[in-house]
């Protein structure tokens, strides 16, 4: 019996290895099915999409920042995941961002809020010789110290341009709030103030407006809401915002592009901001604040649940869909008359493809406005390198200064440009 065992043992030996060799080739092949799936490593790159009607002004911004009709081509290992590109932005920022050197400035709001931004003097002499300031809204909770903001406006200085960016209020760990509000969705009394406080100190100065994310639907609501902020404007340019926050709060709850995960994350992050600021927040008796509500942002899991019980009650709405309504500038875009140039990604995870319909419709119907449209760059990502290192300037970076210098030179030399 026992020779009968080892000559059995002995005949199956020999198979064993490669009946493993196969299982191990076979496990490399998923893994590598997976990462060529999930980084995208077969799709394509392009030129962005560009949607805009046939006038002067606008073959001539496209002829002049040939950026917008070559394609974009990000790192090639995981610049085609918009998870990543949004992930290393949300990480990481920039590589080597620089280090700026401009002055802090307080502004007191009529309702004892105390807005923040800093300037920055230009580095150069603009093109044209003439004095532009770029006022710049980050995006959500974001202020002028994030690495990208500071990538940008190192590059927008060295370009002749001054640079004004607001600090969402309460978004400075450093800076205490001197009222029981902070920055909302939609909010535009801080990015007016610093823009007043502009005009009346340049007073020959002429306005770039740029917004980022969050900071792109404040820049757009505040030039709608009113035809005078639009004076001394010569643009607009508006990076991955989602136009109405009505309709993204559905997109929100799903799973699909892992959006709901996002939403927690984002949550969680408001959850420190407002915590960090919770003696002036709910301790000053002009608090709309209630202890339950501070029981509620503990258990909070999405930004819709945040926004319900503390956001909307900064402002008195009545409930999260006057909020979302009231703060979203799908409603006052319209009014916008100056050049205005939207970008969005079509794999950013944030912005719900349905929400792009908004720009492009818009692009559509009005003669001032050029929707750009990538294929790759996630969330205010947009990276470019050649394999796996990006380099510190992104592509979004080129695309503004590139159209705001387009429109400066067409502002200078309108007739020979025509």
């Amino acid at each position: 019996m026992s020779a009968q065992v080892e000559a059995d043992v002995r005949t199956i030996s020999p198979e064993m290895p490669a009946m493993f060799d196969g299982m191990k080739l076979a496990a490399v092949a998923t893994v590598l099915y997976v990462i060529v799936r999930s980084l995208n490593l077969k799709c394509p790159t392009a030129a962005p999409d560009i949607t805009c009607q046939d006038t002067p002004l606008n073959r001539y911004l496209v002829k002049s920042c040939p950026i917008l009709t070559k394609e974009y081509i990000p790192p090639l290992l995981w610049g085609k995941s918009g998870h990543l590109q949004t992930a290393l932005y949300g990480k990481m920022g920039r590589v080597k961002s620089p280090k700026l050197c401009g002055l802090r400035m307080y502004l007191p709001m009529p309702d004892g809020a105390t807005a923040t931004f800093d300037l920055f003097e230009p580095q150069g002499v603009h093109s044209t010789g003439d004095d532009i300031t770029m006022v710049i809204c980050p995006g959500i909770g974001n202020h002028s110290e994030k690495h990208y903001i500071r990538t940008f406006v190192d590059y927008s200085q060295k370009q002749g341009y001054r640079c004004a960016v607001l600090n969402h209020l309460g978004a400075l760990p450093n800076i205490e709030l001197t009222s029981p509000r902070m920055f909302t969705y939609g909010c535009t009394w801080e990015f007016s103030a610093m823009v007043g406080y502009i005009k009346r100190t340049f007073p020959q100065t002429q306005l770039i407006v740029v917004g980022f994310s969050l900071g792109g639907n404040i820049a757009c609501k505040y030039l709608g809401e009113n035809p005078g902020n639009q004076e001394r404007v010569l643009c607009c340019v508006s990076v991955c915002q989602g136009y109405s926050a009505l309709r993204a709060q559905e997109t929100f709850l799903q799973w699909d592009q892992c959006r709901r995960l996002y939403n927690f994350l984002m949550a969680d992050n408001m959850k420190k901001i407002i915590l960090s600021h919770r003696g002036s927040l709910f301790g000053m008796s002009s608090s709309n604040m209630e202890p339950a509500d501070l029981s509620r942002l503990y258990t909070a899991t999405s930004i819709m649940q945040i926004d319900d019980n503390i956001m909307r009650k900064f402002h008195g709405h009545n409930s999260l869909k006057e909020y979302y309504e009231k703060e979203s500038c799908v409603h006052y875009i319209h009014n916008i008359s100056v050049p205005l140039l939207l970008m969005n990604s079509s794999d950013d995870p944030l912005v719900h493809q349905s929400l792009l319909t908004i720009p492009r419709t818009l692009a559509e119907k009005k003669q001032n406005v050029i929707f750009t449209l990538t294929l790759h760059g996630g969330h205010l990502g947009f990276f470019e390198g050649a394999v796996l290192f990006p380099q510190p300037l992104s592509w979004m970076d080129k695309v503004v200064v590139s159209y705001a210098n387009a429109i400066c030179q067409w502002e200078k030399h309108k007739p020979q440009c025509q």
